[in-house]
């Protein structure tokens, strides 16, 4: 009775190692992770940014208009002496008659001087610029900018896909960790009785003491993995709660098998036709189209409408010789550059091929991690069925060898490996149902049926909660 005092203490002191947390739905778990991700944040944020940038490409369609401004300082005003103009720079003063001479002379040399500007100058005008035809650039650079944002968008989905695959995980984790610990608490339980049952047996004269240290030793070796257990439950849920932003979260929903298996060749058509990694690719490659357009278009030339409209202005005679404003169509045609045109050109093709083949086989392999996936949920399902029946095995086994044992018919070693086989298949069973529930959430990730996923959970929940 002391014996049996001190392990429910003992368990009782282990379970209090770990402060009970509020029990979440996996529905629910779900949906808070959505709401405080900052993975998520992230990348719904890089999205923003690109459909931010592809906005802001729209405005290449329309003119630029800007106000200049300058001041200038010239070394010198700029003048016009009409002495240095023919016929007055051609005349000989020597050949004049000598009356005409000295009334040439008698003249002062400013009066022959007209001032076109000021040593400062001060303008300042209204410039606009409008490119009406770029040989395809802008309508090329609007849509890579699209397929960017598309680009942004699938990896937001796969990382969604992602930390589904980790919330199932981690919060089904948390459930076979509780089911484990269950499973070594019956043991500890089950081993102490034994030990107790062997110390009297060993009074009485029936057993020997060996067998009496035999039940012992399991009985210490329980004690071990039962607060084994009891750590891993904590860790579980610390990674649980960590993860969704919680304090101390606890599992509502339990492991669950389907009674009929999903179609692979339903989940592999819909994994080709709407996997975004595969969407992801074809944004990559219209990126690359749009860049060999964009590299093609250098060789065209580029036409533009341009004006300008003098808002202010010095007075000088240069100003008012000036019109106030101008508008005119401009041509660039290029003829030779140093940009390597056609290099440019054959890299941005490179990259087009580039994504089609990394397309190809990323079909390629998709459809492989489906096919394995598939198989190693029916592995599990196997392993499921086949150790139910080895769990009916051990249990009978230690119902008949707890018999021969307080009947001195059996040893204590039998009794204790009946013990122990019995709780090894339950971990083992625990284990299969762990791996078949991580295959089919890796396949409804991959085919995109995370909703049916979550709607399964629920309903397997509703059905356990309907029943108790």
């Amino acid at each position: 009775m002391q014996s049996k005092f001190r392990v429910l203490i003992c368990l009782l002191f282990l379970s209090c190692g770990l402060a009970q947390g509020s029990e979440m739905s996996f529905a629910h778990a779900w949906q808070q992770l959505l709401k405080v991700s900052d993975k998520l944040q992230a990348s719904q944020e890089e999205v923003r940014r690109s459909e931010a940038e592809s906005q802001a490409s729209e405005d290449l369609n329309w003119p630029s208009l800007s106000i200049n401004g300058s001041y200038t300082r010239l070394e010198s005003p700029i003048e016009l002496d009409l002495r240095d103009l023919n016929p007055l720079a051609s005349l000989d003063p020597t050949t004049l008659p000598p009356a005409l001479a000295g009334a040439l002379g008698t003249i002062p040399g400013s009066l022959f001087v007209t001032p076109f500007t000021e040593q400062d100058l001060f303008r300042s005008s209204l410039q606009a610029m409008w490119p009406i035809y770029t040989g395809g650039r802008v309508t090329a650079a609007q849509g890579i900018h699209a397929a960017q944002v598309m680009e942004k968008e699938q990896q937001h989905q796969i990382a969604q896909r992602e930390l589904f695959l980790q919330l199932v995980e981690r919060y089904y984790g948390v459930a076979v960790s509780h089911a484990l610990t269950e499973t070594q608490s019956q043991l500890l339980l089950s081993l102490n009785q034994h030990a107790e049952h062997a110390q009297k047996l060993e009074q009485q004269g029936q057993i020997a003491k060996v067998e009496r240290l035999n039940a012992q030793v399991a009985l210490e070796n329980a004690k071990v993995d039962y607060a084994s257990a009891r750590r891993q439950l904590e860790m579980a849920q610390l990674a649980l709660s960590r993860m969704l932003h919680e304090q101390n979260v606890d599992t509502a929903s339990t492991l669950f098998i389907l009674r009929d298996q999903p179609s692979l060749s339903q989940l592999n058509q819909m994994t080709l036709a709407e996997h975004p990694a595969l969407k992801l690719l074809e944004a990559k490659e219209a990126q690359a189209q749009g860049l060999v357009e964009v590299e093609k278009g250098s060789y065209h030339p580029t036409v533009y409408l341009y004006g300008n409209y003098t808002l202010y202005e010095d007075d000088s005679l240069l100003a008012k010789m000036e019109p106030d404003w101008l508008v005119g169509v401009g041509v660039n045609i290029p003829l030779i550059s140093r940009d390597g045109r056609s290099g440019k050109v054959q890299a941005a093709r490179s990259a087009l091929l580039q994504a089609r083949y990394t397309k190809a086989q990323t079909r390629q392999d998709l459809s492989l991690l489906l096919d394995q996936s598939y198989r190693q949920l029916l592995q599990a399902k196997e392993e499921v069925d086949s150790l139910q029946v080895s769990q009916q095995l051990a249990e009978e086994n230690k119902r008949l060898r707890d018999l021969a044992f307080s009947q001195g018919l059996s040893t204590s070693i039998d009794k204790v490996d009946a013990e122990l086989k019995l709780s090894a298949v339950q971990t083992k069973q625990l284990a299969a149902r762990y791996r078949y529930l991580l295959a089919y959430a890796r396949l409804m990730a991959v085919s995109g049926q995370l909703d049916e996923f979550v709607a399964r959970a629920s309903r397997v929940q509703e059905e356990e909660d309907a029943r108790q």
